[in-house]
């Protein structure tokens, strides 16, 4: 089993950030943990002592947390984390972070780690209850977790808990704090590259073109060796044209424009600037190439579209207004398609079948907060919404919704087991019922008292037997059987002491006699100790029926009593199950209902700008029109 030290090599690795705290403070077992060498972040090795803990740890290694989570807190409300310390809530604060419930894990880490954790498990904790924070869009409470990172932090998460503060302060329009923040840091080369992407937007942000320049130029010739830097060399390009294409500076933003991939995600707004440079300058000709280039593209894309108007708006310029008539007639035809095809969407959106289509391939069985759509369904509204299902709002939402479709199936399964403990209640019942009988007829037949008086009148008659010594009282049957017959003997000798013919029987008696009196006699001690002995047995047999006694009547008693109360609390567990169903069918609806209202509201913006464009459209043909007319008339008649 791994130990808390290798969770956090998985972190710093990159690993799934979903660990958070739980991976801080795990006190996993490990054989011949005395010889591991000491973890650099302070976490040495524990044993797991408590074996509902390591039931915990069980469904937390298979990924189901909401099952560690249900199991962590039966454990504690039943007392069976004595040994565990402040692990088990390290754990459930991280549990909680998993599932996004970061109002409980705040409550937990402030309660624990303002005590004797370590800096660096307090640290990794407020880092990524920031980050949870910050991708729940709480800015302030992020902001606040992230600033308690205290002391010699970790050069990785140093430089994204400065990134994090940073992206803050520029959602909140904060950029001379940004600009501040990032000046003033300096870490590893890979995260500097992101640190200097939002130093020079925040610089554009301010006013600061100029000093924006250098700094996203030099993030623009970065040497990429993947997608995600490859990437982030693109968008700093893009930002930088154009930043320059707003300052009125075409020329220096097609330097910056040229550099953007062909095929990247960006290339459409490149292709797109790059022609708005060039018609800056007047090469309407030269303006013609990137955006006939669009033309080829999806219609979806704003900057395709945008193309559709900037192709004729160039015709117009060479004076080509017959071509530029044809390309806004066609324009207008693609726009008043697309917005037929946008309206059918939204039709299938308010159906409600949206959500259903998002989730049909959702094969992950549990909840975890990194979760997200990573498939869009083959459906008419998904090419309309692909930019609005990356977006954090609507993933969040997704998220959010899936994660109460999944509570609302283990609450049908619980519902479900109900009725099992609906029959075994009722099994019980019936077996009460059957046995009460026989339990009564025992409890008559049945006299302890009785008993206790036969076993103190069998310890009296040993104690006189032992101080009479009589032996014969100790023998076995058979010998008591040979006794008697000899006290017969005896006593018929004696009824007739004159017969002459019984001599030889008297001798023959009183041998027999001494042998049986002698046998007797040598094994006196011995039986009278075995005796005692099962005196002893019996008292204990004794005590034990009295205590079976006094449970049979408990039980015949109390079982009624105690399989209603059992009944009551499946009832009460039934009626909560219902409630709480009722409350998730509530919030799942309105959740949808908020969902399809942020993906038509996307469409409704799309069809806006779909048809803001085709307005411009008419209207720049119309003038065409109208320039034609207005020069037919005014040309001069031909001589006949």
């Amino acid at each position: 089993m791994p130990r808390a030290a290798d969770l956090l090599r998985a972190l710093r690795r990159g690993g799934v950030p979903l660990l958070i705290a739980c991976a801080l403070a795990l006190p996993l077992a490990r054989a011949g943990a005395k010889n591991v060498k000491p973890d650099p972040d302070g976490l040495a090795p524990q044993e797991v002592r408590d074996l509902p803990y390591g039931d915990v740890l069980f469904y937390f290694f298979q990924d189901d947390y909401f099952a560690a989570i249900t199991r962590l807190l039966a454990a504690r409300q039943q007392h069976q984390l004595a040994n565990t310390g402040p692990d088990a809530d390290l754990l459930l604060g991280g549990l909680y972070l998993s599932l996004g419930e970061h109002v409980e894990a705040g409550k937990i880490f402030d309660a624990l780690l303002a005590g004797n954790a370590p800096v660096a498990v307090r640290n990794k904790a407020w880092y990524f209850l920031g980050k949870i924070w910050y991708e729940r869009d709480y800015l302030q409470e992020a902001e606040g977790a992230l600033r308690r990172i205290s002391g010699t932090v970790d050069p990785r998460v140093d430089a994204q808990r400065t990134l994090l503060l940073a992206e803050i302060m520029m959602r909140e329009g904060r950029f001379d704090d940004a600009i501040a923040l990032l000046n003033a840091w300096h870490g590893p080369a890979n995260w500097t590259v992101y640190a200097d992407f939002n130093l020079g937007v925040s610089l554009v942000r301010v006013g600061r073109l100029d000093d924006a320049v250098p700094i996203l130029d030099r993030v623009g010739r970065i040497d990429a060796g993947s997608e995600e830097f490859l990437a982030l060399k693109d968008k700093a390009n893009l930002a930088l044209g154009y930043a320059l294409l707003q300052g009125k500076r075409p020329a220096e933003a097609q330097h910056y424009l040229e550099r953007v991939r062909l095929q990247g995600p960006f290339s459409t707004k490149a292709l797109l600037g790059f022609g708005w440079a060039e018609a800056m300058q007047g090469h309407y000709k030269r303006a013609l190439a990137p955006w006939l280039a669009l033309h080829k593209r999806d219609l979806l894309d704003a900057a395709v579209q945008e193309s559709y108007l900037a192709v004729p708006y160039a015709y117009s310029k060479l004076h080509a207004d017959g071509q530029a008539a044809g390309y806004y007639s066609a324009a207008i035809a693609s726009f008043d398609a697309e917005s037929k095809n946008i309206d059918a969407s939204i039709a299938e959106i308010r159906a409600g079948k949206l959500l259903d289509r998002l989730l049909a391939g959702d094969r992950h069985k549990h909840v975890t907060w990194y979760w997200q759509l990573q498939h869009l369904p083959n459906a008419p509204e998904s090419r309309y919404l692909y930019v609005l299902l990356a977006s954090n709002d609507f993933q969040e939402g997704l998220k959010n919704y899936r994660e109460l479709q999944y509570m609302n199936r283990n609450l049908q399964d619980w519902r479900g087991s109900i009725a099992a403990f609906d029959d075994m209640i009722a099994t019980k019942q019936a077996a009460y019922a059957e046995r009460v009988p026989k339990a009564d007829a025992l409890l008559a037949s049945t006299n302890v008292d009785a008993l206790m008086q036969k076993r103190v009148e069998f310890a009296s008659r040993l104690n006189e037997i032992e101080q009479t010594h009589d032996v014969v009282a100790l023998a076995t049957p058979a010998e008591l059987r040979t006794w008697r017959r000899l006290q017969r003997i005896g006593a018929y000798l004696a009824a007739h002491p004159d017969e002459p013919d019984l001599a030889n029987m008297r001798d023959k008696y009183r041998l027999m006699k001494g042998v049986m009196y002698w046998r007797l006699n040598e094994s006196f001690r011995a039986r009278l100790w075995n005796e005692r002995r099962a005196v002893r047995e019996l008292d204990g047999s004794l005590l034990e029926t009295e205590r079976r006694v006094v449970l049979l009547r408990r039980a015949r008693r109390n079982l009624p009593v105690d399989t209603g109360a059992d009944a009551a609390r499946v009832a009460a567990v039934a009626a909560r199950i219902d409630e709480l169903q009722g409350r998730i069918a509530d919030i799942s609806r309105r959740q949808d209902a908020y969902l399809r209202k942020l993906a038509i509201d996307a469409l409704e913006a799309q069809q806006q700008r779909i048809a803001t464009y085709e307005v411009q459209a008419r209207y720049a043909l119309a003038a065409i029109y109208d320039r034609a007319v207005n020069g037919a008339k005014k040309a001069p008649k031909e001589p006949q």
